[in-house]
C-alpha cells in the first residue's frame, strides 16, 4: 500500500508502490488525499486518471511487481506528476487502432497535460506531466490558508495525515472564520456585510480562474 513521504517539503509527496494492478487503486486514492490534503480537491479526477495510465503503463511495459515511485509536487498553478521506474527504455508513442486496448496512455496523456515529457534518472527513467491546479491567485491564497489554519489548530504534537487532517484543519477554519466575526463586529463592522464583500472576492476569482 503506498504511504507518503519526503515531508520536508510541504508540497511535495513520494509514493512509493509495486506496480500490481491492485496497488493501481491505492495508488490513485492516496494522490487524491494528497491532493484533498493540500487543499486542491478539484484535480482530483484529472490527477486519478493521469496515474492510472502512468502507473498501467509501468505494469505493462517494465513489468508486473516492480518497484516504482509516484511522485507529485505542487509548484503554485501547476501540479507536477512524475512515475519513476527502474527501466531505461523511454516510452514509445504509436498511433492505436480503435479496437486496440493498449498504447493510448501517452496519447492521453498528450492531450490532458499541460506538458510532459520523460528523463532519465540514476535508477532508470521517470515519465513526468504537469496539469492546471487554477490561476496563481487562487493558489496563493489556498497556500496561505493551509499555512493559517496549521497554525490556529494548534500545537498538539501529533502529526495527522489524510482525512484525520483534512477534519481538523476544516474544524479549523470554521472557529477561525467565527473569531473573525466576532472581531468584525467588536470593531463595529457588520459581520453579514464582510462576509458579502469575502464572497464577492471570492466569486470575481473563481470567475477568472
Amino acid at each position: 500500500m503506498p504511504t507518503s513521504s519526503a515531508r520536508d517539503h510541504q508540497h511535495r509527496c513520494v509514493l512509493p508502490f509495486e506496480a500490481l494492478p491492485a496497488e493501481v487503486r491505492l495508488l490513485r486514492r492516496a494522490a487524491a488525499a494528497q491532493l484533498d490534503q493540500w487543499g486542491v480537491p478539484n484535480a482530483c479526477d484529472e490527477t486519478e486518471l493521469l496515474v492510472t495510465e502512468l502507473a498501467t503503463n509501468v505494469i505493462k511495459h517494465v513489468g508486473e511487481g516492480v518497484s516504482a515511485t509516484l511522485i507529485l509536487e505542487w509548484k503554485r498553478e501547476r501540479l507536477r506528476i512524475e512515475m519513476h521506474d527502474k527501466s531505461c527504455a523511454p516510452p514509445f508513442m504509436h498511433i492505436a487502432d480503435c479496437d486496440e486496448e493498449c498504447g493510448r496512455g501517452l496519447h492521453l496523456l498528450a492531450a490532458m497535460a499541460l506538458d510532459w515529457g520523460t528523463v532519465a534518472t540514476a535508477l532508470g527513467k521517470a515519465v513526468w506531466c504537469e496539469i492546471a491546479l487554477g490561476s496563481e491567485s487562487a493558489c496563493r491564497r489556498v497556500e496561505r490558508a493551509v499555512e493559517a489554519l496549521e497554525g490556529y489548530q494548534g500545537s498538539s504534537g501529533a502529526v495527522l495525515e489524510g482525512r484525520q487532517r483534512a477534519a481538523v484543519l476544516e474544524e479549523a477554519a470554521v472557529e477561525l472564520i467565527a473569531d473573525l466575526l466576532h472581531w468584525t463586529s467588536a470593531r463595529g463592522l457588520d459581520p453579514d456585510d464582510v462576509l458579502d464583500r469575502a464572497q464577492m472576492h471570492y466569486e470575481a476569482e473563481a470567475k477568472v480562474a
